[in-house]
């Protein structure tokens, strides 16, 4: 069992149709048939969305998506119409609200890696592939790709795993065109993405990407980009494979989550408990210094 330790219970705002709930951002739709996203301050591990919030990390990723997605325009039109709440909103959806164009979304997490981590790491260990992408032998926990792949994974509902799966499997189920248009766009952004990181001394692991078509059929990125939350960040002048490396995300509660500390049993179907108040500070830390270092400016909270 898992999911929600307490679901929460959506803001009712006249004009607006709450349509999900998800680990992290309320949908709801306008009138007129636009999207409004609101990045809330939950956080989820272990697939548990987490009894305790991280104050203001909604506005963070908002802001770093938004920043993002200026610098990938040339390459990939996105969603976003305002990040002007709707009239009526309360006053706490300021800075963490997108009005996006509706999509007809493709139901495939589009992932990009650079480096051998996670998920990835795992399935190498066993068969020296990712996705069925076939890979040199001798890498190791935090190794460099030869060259970025893609290794695409199936959306899964709130508690559950998303699965990953080949590309060939994407093909048969939505058409070979589309699933290397696809695999070019991801690994396009990501190289982009990487560059940037790479010139603020860091590492862009990987990431993943969410796509729509828009009324002309062409692909748009949609939900959020390069942010703590979708993307694996290293810093490049602690880099040392053969280890896991340490990281500019959620990796301090889920260190303690995993400790004698939090008298939480992972394999148990009991809900994660609530997290010390250092423990939120130290996370939040984390997600504000990645912010800076890509963008220079510290995070509206």
């Amino acid at each position: 069992m898992s999911g929600f330790v307490t679901v929460p219970e959506p803001v009712q705002v006249p004009g607006l149709t709450h349509l999900h709930t998800g680990k992290v951002r309320d949908l709801y739709a306008t009138a007129s048939g636009d999207l409004v996203m609101v990045a809330s301050d939950r956080i989820s591990a272990f697939d548990w969305v987490l009894p305790t919030e991280i104050p203001g990390k909604g506005r963070l990723l908002t802001q770093l998506s938004l920043w993002w997605f200026e610098r990938l325009g040339d390459l990939v039109p996105n969603h976003v119409v305002s990040d002007t709440p709707p009239e009526g909103a309360p006053a706490d959806w300021a800075g963490r609200t997108l009005v996006c164009e509706r999509l007809d979304m493709v139901p495939v997490e589009c992932v990009a890696r650079g480096y051998l981590a996670g998920s990835g790491l795992a399935e190498y260990s066993v068969d020296r592939t990712v996705c069925g992408v076939p890979l040199p032998e001798g890498l190791t926990d935090g190794s460099e790709l030869p060259e970025p792949i893609f290794t695409p994974a199936v959306k899964a509902a709130v508690g559950d795993h998303d699965e990953n799966v080949s590309f060939d499997v994407v093909a048969a189920e939505h058409g070979e065109r589309l699933a290397t248009e696809l695999r070019e766009i991801t690994l396009r952004v990501y190289g982009r993405g990487r560059d940037v990181a790479r010139e603020r001394g860091v590492i862009l692991a990987d990431t993943k990407f969410e796509f729509g078509r828009d009324s002309s059929g062409a692909l748009v990125l949609a939900d959020e980009v390069f942010t703590p939350d979708s993307s694996r960040y290293w810093p490049a002048d602690e880099w040392s494979p053969g280890h896991a490396q340490p990281s500019f995300d959620k990796q301090v509660l889920r260190d303690w989550l995993t400790s004698g500390d939090s008298g939480w049993d992972r394999a148990s179907e009991t809900p994660p408990p609530e997290l010390p108040d250092d423990v939120v500070e130290r996370t939040l830390s984390r997600y504000k210094e990645i912010h800076e270092r890509l963008t220079g400016t510290k995070p509206v909270l």
